[in-house]
């Protein structure tokens, strides 16, 4: 059963002036990809074929997932009247591509596409609350607020099923670090760069991963604030198995915080160059 429904929604709160130009392009991009969460249920649900109770919650989490691009496409049409989510996803669907029919995760292991699931989960989670803390529009804050304890109970689902799996795959903490970071890291792969080409470029336009990753990253990462990267970072290790809330945890989100306001300004700079060259 859903948590919420789009009716819950206060649409009619919406007030245009409170609208931040640099969100609208995140939120088209975020529509996207929250909207193809059917396509990673279909291929957990083929991961964990023999599993009907992580198949079931697949399922209910898949219908979440579905809703939360509903819910942001519906608030960027109100944001951008041009924008034509249903079209824009179409196109997104159509070019973007994930392995529905794998026999086996791609982490190696159940308990490392469990991992890495827990991952995703603690970068919307963080991802989402960013957003509703930045704006000031207050249908987007209500909707990113609601998505962002959507996300953090689907981590706590993950994490179940992990906690059932390691007890016979035994993946050391060191083992399901590597999965964690390296999911980590695939945050810059085609996945957002195409969803922020399909939402947000006119149609036509030919596809550029680095132009498109840029215009996402310099606007999304000035938003972080140290505070979603200390919980994030706690998330993370508690999937792991570290301790979420020791020295390491702290001293990992400082580090994480720096290397996030790094990337940011070293993204803005190319983005301004993009700017200039158009």
């Amino acid at each position: 059963m859903k948590h919420w429904h789009l009716d819950d929604v206060a649409w009619d709160r919406f007030d245009p002036s409170l609208v931040e130009p640099d969100i609208v392009p995140l939120v088209k991009a975020a529509a996207m990809v929250e909207r193809n969460g059917d396509d990673y249920a279909e291929y957990l649900k083929n991961v964990f074929r023999d599993d009907p109770d992580f198949r079931d919650a697949s399922d209910h989490w898949a219908l979440e997932e579905v809703q939360h691009g509903d819910a942001l496409g519906r608030w960027a049409s109100l944001a951008d009247p041009t924008f034509d989510y249903p079209t824009a996803f179409a196109r997104y669907r159509a070019g973007y591509k994930i392995d529905v029919k794998a026999g086996a995760s791609i982490r190696g292991s159940r308990s490392g596409e469990l991992v890495a699931r827990c991952i995703v989960e603690t970068g919307t989670s963080s991802y989402y609350t960013a957003l509703a803390d930045a704006t000031k529009e207050p249908v987007l804050q209500q909707v990113c607020r609601l998505i962002a304890a959507d996300e953090y109970r689907h981590f706590k689902l993950f994490y179940d099923h992990l906690k059932r799996y390691l007890e016979r795959e035994k993946l050391s903490h060191w083992q399901r670090l590597r999965v964690a970071a390296g999911r980590a890291t695939e945050s810059e792969d085609d996945e957002l760069a195409f969803a922020f080409h399909c939402s947000n470029e006119p149609e036509g336009t030919p596809y550029d991963h680095t132009r498109c990753i840029t215009g996402y990253m310099a606007r999304a990462m000035k938003f972080y604030q140290f505070s979603h990267l200390d919980r994030g970072m706690g998330m993370m290790f508690k999937a792991v198995g570290f301790s979420p809330r020791g020295r390491a945890s702290r001293l990992a989100a400082r580090a994480a915080y720096r290397l996030v306001k790094w990337r940011q300004g070293k993204y803005e700079r190319a983005l301004e160059s993009y700017k200039a060259a158009a």
